[in-house]
């Protein structure tokens, strides 16, 4: 008869067992999809990639690249950066200091849960609502904005749990020597909280960069190098999309090549982040 110990026991080691082939599993199909990402992406890097346009396919002796691509996605992310980051520093910032305990601050709190995990397409047709269909057409600012959008929550959430970090003694001490509240905030709370957001800034960047749903209905896409954010503009994400269900041998072996720098610079903003965290808090 087994007892209730034994059972215990051998309940554990079946838990385990599953567990460690769950992790196993998951991590077989993570290395295998990184290795053939960097099988075929290495081979197909070159110079031209970074400094030739894109060239039409079958076309005798032509070489392409996908510089505007690259330039595109910098100006998306850029755009993105521009907008997202301060409304999601403000916004942790009021959660933090002044909508703690209220109940829009629970609210916008909670909300902010829920973005984190929206599915990006559906925050790509609600900005094609409200800034590609009744401006006459999609533009790069439409598709930093969707971007800014996907990075708010997660920056908003960063700041508010870093700011929260600080000790209430610090802005005590502050309030002592006479400090009003927004220079608690800006000269303490902030400086205290600086390495935490700027990590949630990072990870918010490495969040958005392989985005392609959202693109699709606000920037769209172009073959050409262009630095007007009026118009359709070109993605790294959604040029890799088109190239990689093409016919054309020469345009996917540019996806594969757009793959690995995109995968490259995703993991290379992940470990400055964590790095960034590991040094900051070292002791």
């Amino acid at each position: 008869m087994i007892t209730g110990y034994a059972r215990r026991k051998i309940t554990n080691a079946a838990a385990l067992v599953l567990s460690a082939c769950a992790a196993a599993l998951g991590l077989f199909f993570l290395f295998y999809i990184l290795a053939d990402v960097l099988r075929h992406g290495i081979m197909s890097i070159n110079l031209k990639l970074f400094t030739l346009d894109a060239a039409p396919p079958m076309m005798a002796g032509a070489e392409g690249g996908l510089r505007q691509a690259f330039a595109g996605q910098l100006m998306l992310t850029g755009g993105a950066v521009l907008i997202g980051v301060p409304l999601g520093i403000l916004g942790g910032t009021f959660l933090a200091e002044y909508g703690r305990f209220s109940k829009i601050g629970r609210f916008i709190s909670g909300l902010s849960d829920i973005t984190v995990s929206m599915p990006s397409i559906i925050i790509g047709t609600f900005i094609y609502s409200i800034l590609v269909k009744p401006f006459g057409g999609f533009n790069g600012w439409a598709g930093a904005a969707a971007l800014a959008v996907i990075m708010l929550p997660i920056v908003i959430r960063t700041t508010e749990e870093m700011m929260r970090l600080v000790p209430w003694t610090t802005r005590e001490a502050a309030f002592a020597l006479g400090a009003p509240y927004y220079k608690v905030i800006t000269q303490v709370v902030w400086r205290g909280a600086a390495a935490g957001i700027f990590t949630g800034i990072l990870l918010s960047v490495a969040r958005v960069a392989g985005e392609t749903a959202p693109l699709l209905f606000t920037s769209f896409n172009n073959n050409f190098l262009t630095f007007d954010m009026s118009g359709p503009m070109p993605s790294l994400t959604v040029t890799i999309y088109q190239y990689a269900a093409s016919p054309y041998e020469e345009w996917v072996k540019l996806a594969w090549a757009a793959s690995f720098v995109i995968t490259l610079f995703i993991l290379i903003i992940n470990i400055l982040g964590r790095q960034f965290i590991k040094w900051r808090y070292k002791n």
